[in-house]
């Protein structure tokens, strides 16, 4: 039986403890029990079944002093009811395991050699840790890394920054430097404190291409120190490099921090000095962007087992 003919629309829809009391009293046909299964008294599930009555106009149980009955209209309210309170569960659980970073997408930019290098070892600890999310790995030339970045096509990037760049914000975890590695058979000027610019100048060299990774860097170094390098090979990946100066072939400029990718037994690595040149690895984010769950266990993680 209708208790009103308002629309729903204005007397207001119903809450979800009301539902959840509605959905107790309906199943164990008593307000005790019910209220025993709530945590609440009777008198309280007695309310919240009158309240959801009047709002959804009409009645549900039919009451005497010693019974309760549903109505037809609690049979035919009990699916939708239960449908609502199921979603609702579903949407708690599963943004608790989204605030919790346990599942969830992830999308990251990152340049090419850091996709050959670091990425490899960081994105097994985390599918580990976080065997639900989905990952995507964006990996993108230096020169489009902060475009992908700021296009907000990704969630965060992994890479170099030559400046800093209006809108984005970085998060080093790699302090890196640049420095010539070669094969440990070949001699090589200077001593432990590294290698002068200068000293360069005797030595066929290798590392990448101008418009390339570290390239600039190594272009503005020499410039500052007032010296031409001679460059024996000009390739596009400093993987490429790296591979070539462990063939014996020559000493490569690049990154420091590379080598801690590779086998070292063959390897040495000196650091370029006068000037040093800095080339650190960072998280890098949109400014004004928070960060998801998922993305931000990446970048904990990063932080905490690849910092040097």
């Amino acid at each position: 039986m209708a208790i009103h003919k308002k629309p729903l629309s204005m007397r207001g829809l119903p809450s979800v403890r009301q539902l959840r009391a509605f959905a107790a009293v309906y199943h164990s046909g008593q307000l005790s029990s019910a209220a025993a299964a709530l945590s609440l008294t009777q008198p309280a599930v007695s309310v919240l079944l009158r309240e959801l009555e009047d709002r959804l106009g009409v009645r549900l149980f039919d009451r005497t002093t010693r019974s309760l009955h549903r109505t037809a209209a609690a049979d035919e309210a009990i699916g939708h009811a239960e449908r609502v309170l199921a979603e609702l569960d579903a949407l708690g659980s599963g943004m608790a395991e989204l605030a919790a970073g346990r599942r969830g997408r992830l999308r990251i930019a990152v340049t090419s050699t850091i996709a050959q290098t670091l990425m490899p070892r960081a994105l097994r600890r985390y599918t580990q840790q976080h065997p639900d999310v989905k990952v995507a790995i964006d990996d993108c030339a230096p020169s489009q890394f902060v475009e992908t970045v700021l296009s907000g096509q990704v969630d965060f990037g992994v890479g170099t920054l030559q400046a800093r760049t209006p809108g984005l914000d970085e998060r080093v975890f790699v302090h890196d430097h640049l420095a010539v590695i070669a094969d440990r058979d070949l001699p090589l000027p200077g001593g432990a404190a590294g290698i002068t610019w200068r000293q360069l100048a005797a030595l066929r060299l290798i590392t990448v291409k101008p418009g390339y990774g570290v390239r600039n860097s190594i272009d503005a170094a020499a410039a500052e120190a007032g010296v031409r390098l001679e460059i024996a090979y000009e390739v596009t990946l400093l993987t490429t490099a790296l591979a070539m100066a462990a063939g014996g072939l020559g000493p490569a400029l690049l990154p420091a921090s590379i080598l801690a990718h590779a086998d070292p037994s063959r390897l040495v690595a000196r650091r370029l000095i006068r000037p040093t040149v800095a080339r650190n690895i960072a998280v890098v984010t949109r400014q004004g962007r928070s960060l998801s769950p998922a993305a931000a266990a990446f970048a904990d993680l990063l932080a905490g087992e690849f910092a040097i």
